[in-house]
């Protein structure tokens, strides 16, 4: 079946529900921009999904709002109206936090006029109480209704064997046949373009002196071992009081995406002028998005009277959270280096998509040494199993009693306690506790 066949899910719903949350999670990406802001996703989003052997397009829209003239929301109904059309399942996502909303309403009608088959998901079901409200929405009068996590990825498995249920089985291409995403980022002028020609034995990229350079993403791909390798050159990102011009903030924003679009993050870091607090904001990006990293000092040779391990403790000392990526010290003019690079790439590609089964975590704590946690305040959680939820990053879901949510320093424990159990070198990882019920 091809792209333009097979079937469409549409996502909607009024602004902040968590629509574009829940098509990171169905997609396994972070194509859509999340945050509590209302009205971020403006235009539809698509991106190919696969659950149990069926194919479909997945397609975000922006959060509706019926009666409002001003420009931006008519252009985003417009929008959900185009994508409702093509549509062969809808989702309606409502927020499971607050009250049934007049907009809900509106669009439940509106479904109901467009006949497509739809299905409502209650989002932000993560405890009990929330998990009750999902009652209150059946008078939108929906024949299945979902309580979810899109956060935490509870419920999403019923979800998707329900919507997926009549669409057609495919011959799905082998995801580890697709090409490792692999995004260059860092400071203007750390040599990322020259990193590119070397890692692809191609002059892809136009290199000068000059920093700025490159403002279009370029993009390359390679084969390494049996591995094929696309590699995206990113703008170098400034500080914002840098970017002056249109088209280096489009750079800026561009490499933020590519950022969020790729499945490891190399990360580059300029030997000879060392760390700074732009490289930490950039190093920044990169962990924010749950990508996995690998860190690349640049230009080693023109270091020569640094010691790896002094710069390396100097180095992780300014970007603490980025404590879990490997260091590789590499010239990319020299060439040299750069062979084990592509062995860290592919290590962190294994480890953000490394998926632990529920016996063996649990299995796993059984070993842990509690006594070794501190946990300030109160008593320390009673954790009663272990479940991974996701993957790119792992996110490690603890359903605990006493307690609600984990103190940092806990998590930072159990962090620790998982990478010394399980290769996750080059990842970040992440926990959630999750109150379970008595």
């Amino acid at each position: 079946m091809s792209a333009t066949e097979r079937p469409t899910v549409v996502i909607v719903g009024r602004p902040n529900v968590g629509k574009s949350t829940l098509f990171n999670r169905i997609t396994s990406s972070r194509r859509s921009i999340v945050g509590n802001e209302p009205g971020i996703t403006r235009d539809r989003i698509r991106m190919p999904a696969v659950w149990k052997g069926r194919g479909f397009d997945l397609v975000d829209t922006g959060g509706m709002l019926f009666g409002d003239l001003e420009e931006f929301p008519t252009l985003i109904n417009e929008q959900v109206r185009e994508a409702l059309k093509a549509a062969s399942q809808v989702i309606l996502v409502v927020d499971g936090r607050s009250e049934l909303t007049s907009t809900d309403r509106d669009l439940a009608h509106l479904l109901r006029r467009a006949g497509k088959p739809s299905t409502l998901a209650v989002n932000k079901c993560d405890s009990p109480k929330t998990e009750g409200n999902a009652a209150g929405f059946h008078e939108l009068g929906f024949d299945e209704t979902f309580a979810v996590s899109a956060e935490h990825g509870l419920g999403i498995e019923e979800l998707l064997d329900h919507v997926t249920a009549g669409l057609p089985e495919e011959d799905v291409e082998d995801d580890s046949e697709r090409p490792i995403r692999v995004a260059i980022i860092g400071r203007p002028n750390a040599g990322k373009s020259t990193l590119l020609n070397r890692l692809t034995g191609v002059e892809r990229a136009i290199v000068s002196p000059t920093a700025g350079t490159t403002r279009d993403a370029v993009d390359e791909q390679v084969t390494k071992r049996g591995k094929v390798y696309q590699f995206v050159d990113t703008a170098g990102i400034r500080r914002k009081g840098k970017t002056r011009e249109m088209a280096e903030k489009l750079s800026v924003v561009m490499a933020q995406r590519h950022i969020r679009l790729a499945d490891v993050v190399l990360f580059v870091v300029d030997a000879a002028e060392g760390v700074s607090a732009l490289d930490a904001n950039i190093g920044g990006y990169a962990h924010e998005a749950g990508r996995a990293v690998v860190v690349v000092v640049n230009k080693w040779d023109l270091a020569k009277d640094k010691d790896k391990r002094v710069f390396e403790r100097d180095m992780r000392d300014k970007i603490k959270f980025l404590d879990y990526a490997p260091v590789r010290f590499i010239s990319a003019l020299e060439d040299k280096g750069i062979q084990q690079a592509f062995s860290s790439l592919y290590q962190g590609f294994q480890a953000t998509r490394r998926r632990v089964p529920t016996s063996e975590l649990n299995r796993f704590m059984e070993t842990v040494d509690w006594d070794r946690a501190t946990y300030p305040g109160a008593r320390r959680p009673k954790i009663r199993y272990v479940t991974q939820a996701s993957v790119a990053p792992p996110t490690f879901v603890f359903f605990i009693t006493g307690h609600d949510k984990f103190h940092f320093s806990f998590e930072r424990f159990l962090m620790n306690q998982l990478r010394a159990a399980f290769p996750f070198e080059g990842t970040p990882l992440v926990v959630k506790a999750k109150r379970k019920r008595r």
